[in-house]
């Protein structure tokens, strides 16, 4: 069968950069499955994008869809029959439902019946034929936002300008929006103009020749080593953030880099400040010394060529000299405000209407440091510090810097603490009290910022389940599960002795007593803890611990977070080796067995009818305290060794001891030393949930 190539191309007015890479996969996926759909067989598919076309290219599409030959099942033979062999109303009709005559029908038996068949032939369809459907699969997209156009209904990121549906040298015909399909794309908005393509393959060139770069990793290669020539030639240190180089990618065609410079007298303000101003309004990359230290120069990439890039300089340092001289300005003022002051601005600023204002959280905030200081054993010069950043963490969130760049708060508290003479400590606390802020981010550097970030975390998540914000499917809006997984990374990082239901317990109790549970403590409280079961279980699957071991471990509603990471490391460990099953195997025997005992009841060794039974006690009690203090100490270790120790006992117990005795006391007695040792080794983990190939 014959192929041809394909390249559809959906010309747009410029896209939002955050659009781009988004909606060039979501065409590419898209038009795939109904390629897969159709049983259009090709070679391959691969997309390209721009800030003003979204497009497809295939390779190797057959003309033709495969016919499809098939045997469809009707009904069983003495329905399709009667008694005389004359065909039924329902052979007939499932016939008719095949576009078959009776004549066409057999029999085949199935499973030992008879039923009646029929072969079904359907012809393949020309994908010329089929290709039209294109325009069903561009007007299903969606995007972040729609708007409209003109008088039509179609809602889209931005109106469409062009298309390009070219099969070999066919045109597929189709129009959406009073826009039709044609060979003719076009080219760079200023410097290229229309080119009409003979052929898909074509496309690349023609574009090139137009000053349009069409895969989007080629543009962004070519910024990054234009970038790395210049600092090349001017012993220069550009770092390249990665979300601001996508973010180029996609606002550029022709993409070019130049420099340019600010006066040096900007580089008083702080550094993030400066960086932050440039990135955010100018989407410009910093330049600094081979010391880190900021220079008076910055790097754009032109949509153009290299044209009068001297101009073009000009004109972005001029743009930067204004946003400069801006962040100057708000910076001086900030100066003059007062921490106190700004304190008390916090109690105008609402936080949420059912919690309160920011000032609000601050003095809860401020109540539950007091509570996980004593948690986690904080000395009093440790929650000195923490009180200190609690109480004024925030204060930042008022000035006019955090204002125009929310993404400083923190960075601008510590700067404008420091310049007022606050301790180091309290400073840095004051930035770090937001750490982590992402997956693979630091938590805080000291235990008193620790613990102010993890009592800020613990309010917001512990408040919104209070008053029924909970996070569903996709939205979280409050970041909710960013901010319990960093509490769970923060308590492993610094091994913290602490339980989770303690500190949500103690978040609750403040909570509680600013009569803010608009739902039951209970409810709550069950809510929280499987949401932080959720976060650990991520977190021991970025470990790579399997999901079994991870079952096994989370079997507490009182989690330790250290002593569980450690537990579920040493089973991983543990799963490869060949005794670990026997191990396995003789634990879950006691648990298994233990599920029978109605009640909990006292032991009685003088119920004990054979040395095994005596010697398994003994066992048990050895163990019992080794484990209660090897849990306690966080030794995983030291627990598993104590468990592994009993198990020739309890081999040997199961070989000579029938539990369900016919003696009832004796059976009780027995099930009840058994339901003993199940919670001492349930307290490690839930040995049953282990599987083994």
């Amino acid at each position: 069968m014959s192929k041809r190539d394909f390249l559809f191309e959906l010309g747009l007015e410029e896209l939002p950069a955050r659009f781009v890479t988004d909606s060039m996969n979501q065409l590419k996926n898209k038009v795939s499955d109904w390629l897969k759909e159709e049983r259009l067989d090709f070679d391959a598919i691969e997309a390209f994008s721009t800030p003003r076309r979204l497009a497809i290219y295939i390779t190797g599409l057959k003309e033709k869809q495969p016919d499809v030959e098939a045997e469809a099942k009707g009904p069983a033979k003495k329905i399709a029959q009667d008694e005389e062999g004359n065909w039924s109303k329902a052979a007939l009709g499932f016939a008719r439902g095949q576009g078959v005559t009776a004549d066409d029908l057999f029999f085949k038996e199935l499973k030992g019946v008879e039923y009646v068949y029929a072969k079904t032939f359907t012809a393949g369809k020309k994908t010329v034929e089929l290709l039209p459907a294109l325009k069903s699969i561009v007007t299903s997209m969606h995007f972040p936002k729609n708007m409209r156009w003109n008088q039509y209904d179609l809602r889209f990121a931005r109106p469409i300008q062009w298309m390009v549906a070219l099969y070999g040298e066919e045109i597929i015909p189709f129009e959406i929006t009073d826009v039709k399909t044609s060979n003719a794309t076009r080219g760079h908005r200023f410097l290229g103009e229309e080119v009409k393509l003979d052929t898909p393959a074509d496309y690349e060139t023609a574009l090139l020749g137009q000053y349009v770069i069409a895969r989007p990793e080629e543009r962004k290669r070519a910024i990054r080593n234009q970038i790395e020539s210049m600092t090349e030639g001017n012993g220069w240190v550009i770092p390249i953030d990665e979300d601001l180089l996508e973010e180029v990618t996609n606002l550029v065609e022709y993409p070019t880099a130049l420099s340019g410079t600010y006066d040096d007298a900007f580089l008083e303000i702080p550094k993030e400040v400066l960086i932050t101003s440039m990135r955010e309004h100018q989407r410009y990359f910093p330049v600094e010394d081979t010391e880190g230290k900021l220079l008076p120069h910055f790097v754009t990439v032109r949509n153009g060529d290299h044209q009068h890039l001297e101009n073009v300089a000009k004109g972005n340092e001029k743009v930067l000299r204004a946003r400069l001289s801006d962040a100057a300005f708000f910076y001086a003022e900030d100066q003059k405000l007062k921490i106190e002051d700004a304190l008390g601005r916090l109690e105008n600023i609402v936080y949420h209407e059912d919690l309160g204002s920011i000032a609000d959280k601050v003095r809860r905030v401020r109540k539950g440091v007091t509570s996980i200081s004593k948690l986690v054993a904080l000395d009093s010069n440790e929650q000195e510090v923490a009180d200190r950043i609690a109480e004024i963490a925030k204060f930042d969130l008022v000035t006019q810097m955090v204002y125009e760049f929310p993404e400083l708060q923190g960075r601008m508290g510590e700067v404008y603490a420091g310049l007022i003479g606050e301790p180091v400590e309290v400073t840095v606390g004051i930035k770090e009290h937001y750490m982590p802020k992402f997956a693979g981010d630091k938590s805080p550097s000291t235990k008193a910022s620790t613990v102010v970030s993890l009592a800020d975390k613990l309010d917001t998540i512990v408040t919104c389940f209070a008053i029924g914000l909970i996070p569903t499917g996709s939205q979280d809006p409050y970041a909710l599960r960013r901010q319990a997984a960093g509490i769970v990374q923060m308590i492993a990082d610094y091994d913290f002795d602490v339980e989770i239901d303690e500190l949500v317990a103690a978040s609750l109790d403040v909570s509680e007593e600013r009569g803010l549970l608009k739902r039951d403590r209970e409810d709550i409280t069950k809510e929280v803890m499987e949401f932080f079961s959720l976060r650990i279980k991520n977190a021991l699957q970025e470990k790579g611990i399997r999901y079994d071991v991870i079952d096994a471990v989370l079997t507490s509603e009182a989690i330790h977070v250290s002593t569980t990471i450690k537990k579920a490391e040493l089973l991983m460990d543990q799963v490869s080796q060949p005794a670990f099953k026997k191990t396995v195997e003789a634990l879950s025997r006691v648990t298994n067995i233990a599920k029978k005992a109605e009640t909990a009841v006292e032991i009685k060794p003088e119920l004990f009818e054979k040395e095994e039974e005596k010697e398994l006690y003994r066992h048990y009690e050895s163990a019992q305290k080794e484990v209660q203090i090897a849990l306690a100490n966080g030794d995983a270790s030291r627990a598993f060794k104590s468990l592994q120790s009993i198990e020739p006992s309890i081999h040997a117990y199961f070989d000579h001891i029938m539990v369900m005795a016919e003696d009832e006391k004796v059976k009780r007695n027995r099930l009840a030393q058994m339901l003993e040792l199940s919670a001492v080794i349930r307290a490690f983990a839930n040995f049953q949930s282990i599987v083994f190939s």
